[in-house]
């Protein structure tokens, strides 16, 4: 069975979604480990619900963003992972990680980038009257959100929705998608190829057009 490693900051609903795609089946694989680099969240709670082994590295111990990736990395790589997926790692990460993992690390971002990378997307898209809000799920570099596009989830942005209901639409997506991209990521029916997408014939994501939901 494949190994997947989650890194998280905080609440880990996505890491939820993950776990329970592969007690399901949807993942052909499992979740062996959750890293989180702040401690006492709650995402480190479902880890421990689900007897999923997890550790904190506190990115407050070190002294620079290199010394705490290069750390991160040491245990990530000692998993053995077949995919390393961040959800909702709040750290931007440096080549000391995203280099030894290129075409096993993934992110989720809740923008349609290349729109809004970094924080507060959310309210970007409502500030600029946006007709369609979504996520982004990609390959990591050390480009902030900036990596190669796996697959897209849009929904048309009611601009009279609270800002609590317009996240708590893009949390429904991201549930959605992010275990169907990782089970065609294990099921090598997507990968990465110099610094390209590839998808396989029966890929559900190889039209790479954003997927709507409503």
């Amino acid at each position: 069975m494949k190994r997947i490693v989650v890194l998280i900051s905080g609440s880990g609903s996505n890491l939820e979604a993950i776990i329970e795609a592969c007690l399901s089946q949807r993942i052909n694989g499992e979740v062996v480990h959750v890293i989180s680099n702040v401690p006492d969240v709650f995402g480190l709670t479902r880890a421990a619900n689900h007897k999923i082994p997890s550790s904190v590295i506190n990115h407050n111990d070190f002294i620079d963003r290199e010394s705490f990736d290069r750390e991160l990395y040491n245990q990530v790589s000692h998993l053995n992972p077949d995919l390393v997926a961040l959800a909702g790692f709040m750290r931007i990460l440096t080549a000391n990680f995203t280099n030894p993992l290129k075409g096993k690390l993934i992110n989720i971002h809740p923008s349609l980038l290349p729109k809004y990378p970094g924080l507060n997307t959310h309210q970007q898209a409502i500030d600029n009257q946006d007709s369609h809000h979504g996520i982004s799920i990609h390959y990591v570099t050390e480009e902030l959100d900036g990596g190669p596009i796996i697959a897209q989830g849009a929904m048309e942005l009611d601009l009279q929705s609270s800002l609590e209901e317009v996240i708590d639409q893009i949390h429904r997506i991201e549930h959605n998608l992010y275990p169907r991209v990782i089970a065609e990521l294990l099921d090598m029916k997507v990968g990465l190829k110099d610094n390209t997408v590839q998808f396989s014939h029966d890929s559900e994501f190889k039209d790479a057009q954003p997927l709507q939901y409503n």
